[in-house]
């Protein structure tokens, strides 16, 4: 039970015929080895699988596998601010200039006084990433990277290089969601690891939650993100290590994954906008676009108020959606990448899970 007297989301149901249709349907439609869909309808959660976990290997999806969820992990990070300000730890307004002001001179006079808010809204005029080659320099293995420095570096960066309109124009901008999370270590001298595990996964019961590609490299315990070389040939299996995520500096931008029970209680909390994680304001805030645009902070809202956000670092897909108002809040994944577009099958699965 949610502190307002809302009922958070149960253990998902064992079968779901329904599910493993639409399950079946997405991964047929995507040309994924596997993926998973998932309901929250009410205080009930149902989540269905289908497929591999690797399309060279025998080895099936299983309901408690996790999964890449890209991109919306700006949701969390947006939520991550949020957590920290009601902790008076940072404040909505405080500026790249203010917290990574002693990254003197390599800071452009533009960017100095975009916000939080800008930054989390995709209103910073950043451009969208660092740039191939920088980016090369601070690849490797997590436990190899600090991500703290890194994230530092990078920041230093793509400020230097300073904004196309900041902070007026929406900009879609993973570079900002970087400089937002070394704006919350510079506040807290925290890693936006331990911060994210500490304020997000921990408080909403996420205990499948971490960082980076899922799985071990010798054992296929988990899905496998897959990829073409180049683009073409046939698909192939990611490994976890370097190869299989973004850099370690991207964190906030979009290294999450969680299995599809816990993204349900990740979005039941959205849905409730359950009092005991954040206050109704700072749940309005996250949810709210600005006016005249769609995007409010990590979610997108549709034209029929669905918020949603898709994710992917292009071995993986998912998409997040909840209902406001309707108690309702969907999961979908595949272990198949895109980078433009969503694979085949995604909109059809969200219909119809919006009819279940």
């Amino acid at each position: 039970m949610l502190r307002d007297g809302r009922t958070a989301v149960s253990a998902p149901t064992a079968v779901w015929a329904g599910g493993d249709r639409i399950a079946g349907s997405l991964i047929a439609a995507a040309g994924a080895p596997g993926g998973t869909v998932a309901l929250q309808a009410g205080a009930e959660a149902r989540v269905s699988v289908a497929g591999l976990r690797a399309n060279n290997a025998s080895v099936p999806i299983t309901p408690g596998d996790v999964w890449h969820i890209g991109s919306i992990t700006k949701s969390m990070t947006a939520a991550l601010v949020a957590r920290l300000v009601e902790a008076r730890a940072v404040s909505w307004d405080d500026t790249v200039g203010k917290l990574l002001g002693d990254l003197g001179g390599e800071i452009n006079r533009a960017c100095r006084h975009v916000t939080f808010l800008d930054l989390l809204a995709h209103r910073s005029g950043l451009a969208a990433n660092l740039g191939v080659f920088a980016s090369m320099r601070l690849a490797g293995r997590d436990d190899d990277r600090d991500a703290l420095a890194d994230r530092r570096t990078y920041a230093a960066r793509v400020l230097d290089r300073g904004a196309a309109s900041a902070p007026v124009a929406f900009r879609y901008s993973n570079a900002g969601y970087v400089v937002a999370g070394a704006m919350l270590e510079e506040a807290t001298g925290e890693r936006w690891e331990s911060l994210i595990r500490r304020e997000v996964f921990a408080p909403l019961g996420l205990e499948s939650a971490g960082i980076g590609p899922p799985g071990s490299r010798d054992v296929l315990d988990q899905p496998r993100g897959h990829r073409r070389v180049l683009g073409v040939g046939p698909l192939r299996p990611a490994p976890p290590g370097p190869a299989a995520d973004n850099i370690p500096a991207l964190g906030p931008a979009g290294r999450v994954h969680a299995s599809a029970a816990d993204m349900l209680r990740y979005l039941a909390a959205h849905v409730a906008e359950d009092r005991a994680f954040l206050s109704r304001e700072n749940w309005a805030r996250l949810h709210t676009p600005p006016p005249g645009a769609d995007y409010a902070l990590g979610w997108r809202r549709e034209p029929d108020g669905r918020l949603t956000h898709d994710g992917s670092n292009t071995m993986w897909y998912a998409r997040a959606t909840i209902w406001p108002g309707a108690s309702r809040a969907a999961f979908l994944a595949v272990n198949k990448g895109g980078i433009l577009m969503a694979p085949a099958g995604f909109d059809a699965a969200e219909a119809a899970l919006s009819a279940e």
